[in-house]
């Protein structure tokens, strides 16, 4: 299914458009992803790189290390800091939007829930979708879960 959405940062400077077919949808518990979005939980969309464009703007990059070791470049707008894209670095084909910063969010559900050992005690996680501890060993039932989803 293919699909065409936009989004932007919070001032607008950097905005985006994607086409082509999203792989998977999910919200991450941990506690780098609850500092970075300033709430409970990150959300990541994950898509093909060569399926995103930049419309206008161009973010600035900071690269950090996670607890596995593999480095991560985040993308956020130079002026009001928007965080909006993330990729492992060395990861060539896949790149993660922050959903929060598409123009419409309105049928966006995750299909997953990853490092609930550091999900926020007062969260009630949906039962139908798929839980993580930590990451998954392999993201391919991600992906087959968001396909389910498009094809129901």
């Amino acid at each position: 299914m293919s699909e065409i959405f936009e989004g932007q940062c919070q001032c607008g400077e950097v905005q985006y458009r994607v086409s082509g077919e999203s792989l998977t949808l999910f919200a991450c518990h941990c506690h780098d992803c609850q500092r970075q979005s300033s709430s409970a939980f990150g959300m990541a969309l994950w898509i093909r790189l060569q399926q995103m464009q930049l419309k206008t703007g161009q973010p600035k990059l900071w690269v950090r290390k996670m607890p596995s070791g593999r480095e991560m470049e985040c993308s956020f707008c130079p002026t009001c800091g928007t965080r909006l894209f993330h990729r492992l670095l060395g990861q060539t084909e896949i790149i993660s939007i922050k959903p929060g910063t598409l123009n419409d969010t309105s049928s966006l559900q995750p299909v997953a829930h990853i490092w609930t050992s550091s999900v926020q005690p007062w969260l009630h996680l949906d039962e139908d979708c798929l839980h993580y501890t930590g990451n998954p060993d392999d993201f391919q039932t991600l992906f087959e879960a968001w396909k389910k989803n498009f094809a129901e």
